[in-house]
Formats: structure tokens, C-alpha cells, sequence
């Protein structure tokens, strides 16, 4: 008997042809799975999508979008056990990649038809879902000033090349960021990001070199250079240690994790989270351990 599933299909995502895109994956999932196909449009998103489809009973939901439709509908998941596969075909697709998941078509869908679930944390930043991260300061300025044409040639590092941009204006706050058991204070923090899952490329996030996505636990990394070059000093030196796998050796970069976080800021910050803004600081972040069950390939 042929498995069923919900397939959540953004038709705006990425650069590709979406048509071609959702025949391809019908062409790859329809011998084995029974497809309830469903479009996400301006006025009904993949959020509305997927809470539609858990209350009509869906077994599993396949979402084919970018971060922000994968985002949207996973939240929709959160606290459920009903797995979600994904099809990455955005500009950054670092909810795959932070995941293990493979972003071309083909590999993902054979992942949807091969892989086996894999229990992960979610989490939640002033009440609204949180798939990857928020990013606080230097981490918003780059999600903001990322323009889209640069996204679509450079993919995600367009956003790292909207955040060199944006060093040589670069401004520090202060930051009082408390958990359940201390409180910190940063007099000249550049970025604080707090991370339930996040890839590589996605620098700031990198202080523990390896965002751990199953261990109950955020990943907190706090920037303070002393200026711009020692910011793009700081910059290179996460991305080396997150390739070698190995956390940073800096001053001027701190980190660590806990269950939930709140983070004030003086001036108030602008707060980009899983790589759309949604206003300013204070936030509140906790950890949703084990809220997410995910379709990702087997080891072999």
C-alpha cells in the first residue's frame, strides 16, 4: 500500500522554474506516495498550510520552498510527531544544510523516500516559532541590507557580503543578555546570536564551531571587536574554526549555551530570526527540546 503525505509547494521560491520543479518531484515521489498537493499563495502561507493538513490528519508534510517556507511550516510540526521532509529551493537553504539535508531535488526527495526520522530541537523567540536563529545587531544589519539580486547570484553569501558592507558603519550597543542562573553585560557587542540549528555560512552563530541540533540546549555567540578590521578579523577566524570544527580562539568573540536566554539591548537593536526581521530587542528565547521530527538520510 502506497504511502500519503501532504507536499506544501512554494511556487515563488528561489530562481528555478516552479513548475518544472513540482513535476520533477512528482515525478520522483508519485510511484511510491499519494501526494495531496497544496500551493502556498500571498493570502494562505505554509504555516496555514501545514496546520490545515495536521487537522485533516496528514501522516507526513513535504514542504519544497525556501528557509522562510520551511520555517513556517515546521512550526506548524512543533510538539507533533508527524515527520517533515524537506525540499530545499531557496537562496541560503540553511534550514537544510544546518540539518544534514541534502538541497538538490533528486537527493531530497530520495531522502523523503529513503531516510528514516530524526528527533530535533526547536524553539520559540518572543512567542513566535524558531527553527535556525536569531541574529541581534551585526546579524540583522546583514539579513537586512542583503539585496536580492545578490542573493540570487551568491546564494548565501549574499548575506555575508551585506554584512561587509555594513562594518565600516558598524555601531556597538550595550547588552544584558540573563538566563536562569546569570546575567551577563556586553558594553561594546557588535552581534549576539542565539541558535537552535544553524549552518556553516551562517558565521555569527558559529562560537561552539558545531551547533548542536539535539541537545535541548541554545548556542549563544557574542562579537565585540574593537572596530571594523578586527570585526572582519573576528568574521574569518568563525568561519575557519566552524570548517575545521573547532571553537573560536578569540577575545573578542565569547560564547555559550543554555535552555533559554533573554537579551536586552541599549540602543534597541534591529532582530532577524531564521532570516526575516521582526523588530527590535528585547527578546526572549527558550529551547523546545525534541520538537521537531524530521525525514534526514540514513547513515550508512
Amino acid at each position: 500500500m502506497k504511502r500519503s503525505a501532504c507536499l506544501i509547494h512554494n511556487p515563488v521560491a528561489g530562481q528555478s522554474d516552479s513548475e518544472a520543479d513540482l513535476q520533477r518531484i512528482r515525478e520522483l515521489l508519485e510511484p511510491d506516495i499519494d501526494l495531496d498537493i497544496r500551493l502556498t499563495t500571498k493570502e494562505v502561507d505554509a504555516d496555514q498550510l501545514a496546520r490545515a493538513a495536521v487537522k485533516e490528519g496528514a501522516s507526513t508534510i513535504i514542504v519544497s520552498g525556501g528557509d522562510g517556507t520551511l520555517s513556517a511550516a515546521a512550526s506548524a510540526l512543533v510538539r507533533s510527531s508527524i515527520p517533515l521532509g524537506v525540499i530545499s529551493r531557496g537562496t541560503a537553504n540553511a534550514f537544510a544544510r544546518a540539518l544534514g539535508i541534502p538541497d538538490t531535488l533528486e537527493a531530497a526527495c530520495q531522502t523523503i523516500l529513503n531516510g528514516c526520522n530524526r528527533v530535533v530541537d526547536a524553539a520559540r523567540c518572543n512567542n513566535q516559532p524558531m527553527m535556525l536563529l536569531a541574529g541581534i545587531g551585526l546579524g540583522a544589519k546583514m539579513v537586512e541590507h542583503s539585496e536580492r539580486t545578490a542573493k540570487n547570484r551568491f546564494g548565501s553569501l549574499a548575506y555575508i557580503l551585506g554584512g561587509l558592507k555594513q562594518l565600516w558603519q558598524m555601531e556597538f550597543f550595550e547588552a544584558c543578555i540573563e538566563t536562569e542562573d546569570k546575567v551577563i553585560t556586553v558594553l561594546n557587542a557588535a552581534a549576539v546570536t542565539v541558535a537552535n540549528a544553524a549552518p556553516v555560512t551562517s558565521i555569527l552563530a558559529q562560537g561552539p564551531a558545531a551547533v548542536i541540533t539535539d541537545d535541548g540546549m541554545l548556542d549563544i555567540t557574542i562579537v565585540t571587536p574593537a572596530n571594523a578590521a578586527a570585526a572582519i578579523g573576528a568574521g574569518f577566524h568563525l568561519l575557519k574554526t566552524a570548517q575545521q570544527g573547532i571553537a573560536v580562539e578569540r577575545s573578542d568573540i565569547s560564547y555559550f549555551r543554555d535552555r533559554s536566554v533573554k537579551v536586552t539591548t541599549e540602543p534597541p537593536q534591529k532582530v532577524a530570526l531564521d532570516g526575516e526581521l521582526i523588530g527590535t530587542t528585547p527578546v526572549e528565547i527558550e529551547c523546545i527540546p525534541g520538537g521537531l521530527t524530521i525525514l534526514v538520510p540514513k547513515l550508512t
